[in-house]
């Protein structure tokens, strides 16, 4: 079927009743997500997965997306509201996003955060959509040798680019593939690392170290920073509602700009929103004619790295779909969360389920649609979220958390490893542990075995078969360039702090 026999497929699928009904559900509870600080689309879709395992494959998935690029509309609110990010990523729209809040425009940055990500949303799944159907040609075209350099590739960048020491960052990548091996080898039937328990035969459940890393430690985090700091009072919004047309015109060629970066750096595997949003608020301030402005509330610096963040996100579903390579720890659960459907995500995807796929992307369309009206009208309700107390917040996090997770498998013991985790993640953070890495290896990892294993098979078990195949070869140069660049980069780090 040729692209536009594609799109009409898939928008006749996601403008369904039930399909739209989860796509709303799924926008305003990311919304919500967002702008609850510290939460973030990763915690929130791993709290609510468990639910989706009843629903059919495409509704979970549509609802699933619509959480993740729902946040991050949301999380600019807190950022604006009261100067703290609801996610890593709304960190830059705290620089002018809150000082605008202070002099009275805070309508106006929520609007113009809200038009940003619908921008950037609306371009980026374009962008998707001509290149879904190339990088899945493509991606039929790999072996298992070249499977395994692709994979390889991903764990790497992850492992060097979520933080600046790479020593960290692949120790916990290692972990990570670690834990992947627990459980029954699926070719030899022995049962690996499970140390006479039958839970762990299945092998480590994703869900329970994603929220335990996640969003158990984050819960010790805020509750150790309450104790330090006390409670913050929020901004009261004031000011006029919309943006007027000569800010608009301000905004316009940021939203471009942003857009563009974001979605480049979005598909790179490891690089995530947040990179793309310091880099596109770099861009602006060095692109305006008046740099002096930024960090006391120009308009700018909102809409450059709000666009930015928005098409990251959408961007980061681009090897996820066509090569089934997450590219960030949230794409990682979703990842999880298509093989617990039963769908393997990749080129092959996309000759054996078109429908599937085209719902999903015509459905980021429908989404952004629907964020736009929730987050211009409804900017006052959401606020009135941030008034509910950092204990009853936490409260209520750890009690979805802990709902979850029992309701995986019924089992006290996972219930035990989470908080196991939670203590692990806290402490991970503590020392600068990126957990990023841990999570996506963990997912990746039985994938790489499985690559390593048949292109070993089909090459009589000959080693050079990843070095002979062009494509194999160069990727595992990019790694290499990768991890080199890296040191590089922080032993040159160590050197000027010295």
């Amino acid at each position: 079927m040729d692209l536009w026999t594609n799109i009409s497929l898939g928008f006749s699928q996601a403008i369904s009743l039930q399909n739209l009904a989860y796509c709303f559900i799924g926008a305003l509870y990311g919304t919500v997500i967002g702008v609850l600080p510290g939460i973030g689309p990763l915690v929130g879709i791993s709290i609510l997965l468990p639910i989706t395992y009843s629903l059919p494959p495409v509704s979970a998935v549509v609802m699933l997306a619509g959480i993740y690029y729902g946040s991050a509309y949301g999380g600019s609110t807190c950022s604006i509201l009261v100067n703290t990010p609801g996610e890593s990523s709304a960190v830059v729209t705290c620089f002018d996003g809150y000082q605008m809040a202070v002099q009275g425009r805070a309508k106006a940055a929520l609007a113009t955060a809200a038009i940003g990500s619908f921008f950037a949303g609306t371009l980026a799944t374009v962008a998707i959509m001509f290149l879904a159907m190339p990088i899945a040609r493509l991606g039929i075209k790999f072996t298992p040798a070249e499977y395994f350099s692709l994979l390889l590739l991903a764990l790497t960048m992850v492992g060097t680019l979520t933080t600046e020491s790479p020593v960290k960052g692949l120790f916990t990548t290692l972990v990570g593939l670690l834990l992947s091996t627990v459980g029954m080898d699926l070719q030899t039937g022995r049962v690996r690392f499970a140390f006479g328990s039958q839970w762990l035969i299945e092998g480590v459940d994703f869900i329970v170290v994603a929220i335990g890393l996640f969003a158990i430690s984050e819960v010790l985090v805020q509750a150790e920073l309450v104790q330090k700091f006390g409670l913050q009072k929020r901004e009261q919004i004031s000011g006029r509602y919309w943006i007027t047309m000569e800010e608009l015109k301000q905004s316009f060629m940021p939203y471009v700009r942003g857009t563009v970066i974001g979605f480049l750096i979005g598909v790179l595997p490891g690089a995530g929103s947040t990179p793309a949003t310091f880099f596109s608020y770099a861009v602006e301030k060095k692109s305006s004619k008046h740099p002096e402005r930024f960090g006391k509330g120009a308009i700018e610096g909102v809409a450059g790295p709000e666009a930015a963040n928005n098409a990251a996100n959408q961007g980061a579903l681009v090897p996820l779909l066509t090569l089934g390579i997450p590219g960030s720890a949230t794409t990682a659960v979703m990842l999880g969360a298509f093989m617990i459907y039963g769908i393997q995500p990749g080129p092959l995807l996309f000759e054996k389920d078109p429908a599937f796929v085209w719902t999903i992307i015509a459905s980021m369309y429908i989404g952004n649609i629907i964020l736009l009206i929730l987050n211009l009208p409804l900017v006052n309700i959401f606020a009135k979220l941030l008034d509910l107390p950092a204990a009853l917040l936490s409260s209520m996090v750890l009690t979805f958390c802990t709902i979850g997770v029992y309701s995986i498998r019924f089992a006290v013991f996972d219930v035990f490893l989470m908080i196991i985790f939670g203590i692990v993640g806290y402490f991970m953070r503590k020392h600068d542990y990126p957990a990023a890495p841990l999570l996506l290896a963990l997912v990746l990892g039985e994938m790489m075995e499985q690559g390593l294993r048949r292109a070993l098979t089909l090459s009589n078990g000959d080693w050079t078969v990843f070095v002979t195949r062009p494509i194999s070869l160069g990727l595992l140069s990019i790694s290499a360039l990768s991890l080199l660049y890296s040191v590089i980069k922080y032993l040159r780090g160590k050197k000027r702090l010295a």
